[in-house]
């Protein structure tokens, strides 16, 4: 890397070039400018980029186009969108496909330095700490498409420093996922700071977020930074953000539009930098309907949204959550490999779960603390057996069960009939695993061992 940097300028207008390239140069970058998307990308892909600065709309391949194949050849590269066609719509659609910031023309200088100098040295930290790509999304996001949509765009955004905003009922995740845009972006190596708005009361929220000075109340015996200030050059994640009171959004507002905050008892503001990532459990459209919380607010922290689905619109995830939280436990308290019963996981597939994964984390959890054999059945987990009873086989995909028998004329071949069945089981936990052999052993209470074995007897495939 240059001693400053190499920057990309991207604009059809040749004006626009020629002042970028002129402001950047003298900042102490090298600049290397392109007037369309077919000519930027040629230059990307010739003498690569420590960040491309580039227009949204352009003649031939526009910027939107431009961004996507610079982000699938180099996920990393801070990307900053100038625009002054795009409302906010296209700022944030840019933002959703990787872009690190946008800037709306005409631009100030100040704000161009500004917003490059971040960028670049956030991506000097993340090279110098020794950084490669973002991890990819950890087993626990899941295989149901929409959770698969939901990795894809943590992989995307994880790099940029786009504010996001979590969503979804209680239980179904929404901290996991904040850590997983922590782990995939530049700030990785940094403090990831977390603080849930509903446990603290409001006098007190506002010391803990901003800080104090001495005597700026009464208790106020010495200066307290704020975990703002502690976050700096990390990720802040605000948990329960619909409950943050009004008096105190109109001071995370200015939070988020000066990146400075100012302590209790003080009147100086103190500049930070970090990413910020909030969560919900609340229908914060319908807050701002009813006045109890701010639009203006509400349209700074939904730049990104994600929302996670609960756990009966996702059923499919539960044997792979299973097999996690029975191997977690099980090490925890020190207990053999654990194993489920078909009933058990049928148990489990057939449940409401009103309090998602963490509840189904506690049911097993409870479950292996009481078994004293190693093997989960349905008296284990404290739930309901389902309404087809112990004599049913469990349907694997489908709705479908065991396939139909007819007994030949000569007799039945039993070894022959129960190699049929398995093949059958073993064929239906492999299509809804996606042929994953480590889920499709929790969903049929098999070894990872077994299963192996069978799959390869039987002449299936597995990975």
């Amino acid at each position: 890397m240059p001693e400053k940097g190499r920057i990309l300028v991207v604009d059809d207008e040749e004006n626009v070039r020629e002042l970028l390239s002129l402001l950047l140069t003298r900042a102490g970058y090298e600049v290397t400018t392109a007037p369309d998307g077919a000519a930027a990308l040629a230059a990307f892909r010739a003498h690569g980029a420590d960040l491309v600065l580039q227009d949204l709309k352009m003649p031939g391949m526009d910027g939107m186009e431009l961004l996507r194949q610079i982000k699938a050849l180099d996920l990393l590269v801070p990307v900053i969108v100038l625009t002054a066609f795009a409302g906010f719509d296209h700022a944030v659609e840019a933002m959703r496909l990787g872009a690190y910031d946008f800037l709306k023309k005409p631009f100030d200088n100040d704000q161009v330095r500004a917003a490059v100098e971040r960028a670049i040295a956030r991506l000097r930290r993340h090279r110098e700490a020794g950084g490669g790509p973002p991890p990819a999304p950890r087993d626990w996001v899941g295989h149901a498409p929409v959770m698969r949509q939901v990795a894809e765009l943590v992989r995307r955004v994880g790099p940029t420093d786009s504010t996001v905003l979590v969503t979804g009922e209680s239980g179904t995740g929404k901290e996991l996922i904040s850590r997983a845009l922590h782990d995939a972006s530049l700030r990785a190596q940094e403090s990831f700071v977390t603080v849930n708005c509903a446990a603290f009361p409001e006098t007190l929220l506002e010391s803990e977020l901003f800080g104090h000075a001495r005597g700026a109340f009464t208790g106020a015996v010495t200066a307290k930074k704020g975990l703002m200030e502690a976050a700096d050059k990390g990720t802040f994640f605000l948990d329960e953000i619909g409950d943050m009171p009004l008096s105190l959004q109109s001071k995370l507002l200015r939070v988020l539009e000066d990146r400075a905050v100012t302590p209790v008892g003080e009147t100086k503001p103190r500049q930070v930098d970090v990413r910020f990532v909030t969560a919900t459990n609340r229908d914060l459209e319908a807050a701002v309907a009813a006045g109890t919380f701010r639009a203006d607010l509400y349209y700074r922290l939904n730049v990104i949204p994600i929302r996670l689905p609960p756990l009966r619109e996702r059923r499919e995830d539960i044997p792979l959550l299973a097999g996690h939280f029975l191997d977690l436990y099980a090490k925890r308290m020190g207990r053999p490999a654990t194993r489920i019963t078909d009933a058990a996981m049928e148990a489990l597939m057939a449940g409401d779960w009103p309090g998602n994964i963490r509840e189904l984390a506690n049911t097993l959890q409870r479950a292996v603390a009481l078994s004293s054999s190693g093997l989960i059945d349905v008296a284990d987990l404290g739930l309901s057996r389902p309404a087809s009873g112990p004599s049913s086989p469990p349907p694997l995909a489908g709705g479908q069960g065991l396939p139909p028998q007819t007994l030949p004329a000569e007799g039945l071949d039993l070894e022959a009939a129960l190699e049929d069945l398995e093949r059958h089981y073993l064929r239906q936990a492999l299509e809804r695993t996606d042929g994953n052999l480590t889920q499709a052993a929790v969903l049929l209470g098999m070894s990872l061992r077994s299963i192996r074995y069978k799959v390869s007897k039987l002449g299936l495939r597995g990975t």
